[in-house]
């Protein structure tokens, strides 16, 4: 049967897959990476790679992708393909570096807006009552802890390293996401050497809790297209 690996992002817990569980489940055997133990990308790539199948498809979303880069390079025999969703290979700039170190969160609201907004959501559902409180939840259960671990995390320039990733893969980008631009996006596929690219509209940055049924469905026509 085939292995799938999900890797979640920036305190998200498998609450973000829970949309797209069922139908996941019939394109292979779904594993949870723990991203939550480490404050290294490297580190966290090992840990997966020490709790997973021989071989499987790898799934990274936002943070995920960046981890999932690093542990492409680690273990490519281990790969039969890679997807990053919402990701990017763009270092961190020396004020997010900061701004992380203070423990701010991907799509947290500026100072002065509403509290009740999400910018990691598209515009028309950054205030939805029901995503609000998943992705609040997510962040309850985590606790401070593992949000000191992942705000720790150095992420360095990586495109140069996408060329060396061999194995089929995919880029995903969200038309609305306020968090990764789409040129981010754009240039990761054309650094990957054996990629596709997919646009989800009408889709903010949190894709896999506003768009499920879409994003499934793209990952399993790119498995299927591709022959994993």
């Amino acid at each position: 049967m085939r292995n799938l690996v999900l890797l979640p992002g920036f305190m998200c817990d498998s609450d973000l897959w829970t949309d797209m569980a069922p139908d996941l489940a019939r394109l292979g055997k779904v594993h949870y990476g723990n991203v939550y133990q480490d404050d290294s990308l490297e580190g966290m790539a090992r840990r997966v790679l020490s709790e997973s199948p021989e071989k499987f498809v790898l799934v990274g979303f936002s943070m995920g992708g960046f981890v999932a880069r690093v542990l492409a390079l680690m273990a490519p025999e281990r790969l039969h393909g890679i997807a990053f969703v919402a990701s990017s290979a763009r270092g961190y700039s020396d004020e997010e570096v900061a701004r992380r170190k203070q423990g701010a969160l991907p799509g947290d609201r500026p100072p002065r807006a509403n509290a009740g907004v999400a910018l990691g959501l598209h515009p028309d559902r950054e205030r939805d009552p029901v995503l609000l409180d998943r992705l609040r939840g997510m962040q309850r259960r985590l606790g401070p802890g593992v949000r000191a671990l992942q705000s720790a995390l150095v992420r360095r320039e990586g495109y140069a390293d996408l060329e060396r990733i061999t194995c089929p893969s995919l880029v995903v980008a969200c038309r609305q996401d306020r968090l990764r631009t789409m040129a981010e996006a754009e240039r990761m596929a054309k650094h990957l050497p054996h990629s596709s690219f997919e646009v989800i509209e009408d889709c903010g940055h949190m894709a896999p809790l506003e768009k499920p049924a879409e994003l499934t469905e793209i990952l399993g026509g790119w498995i299927e297209r591709v022959k994993l």
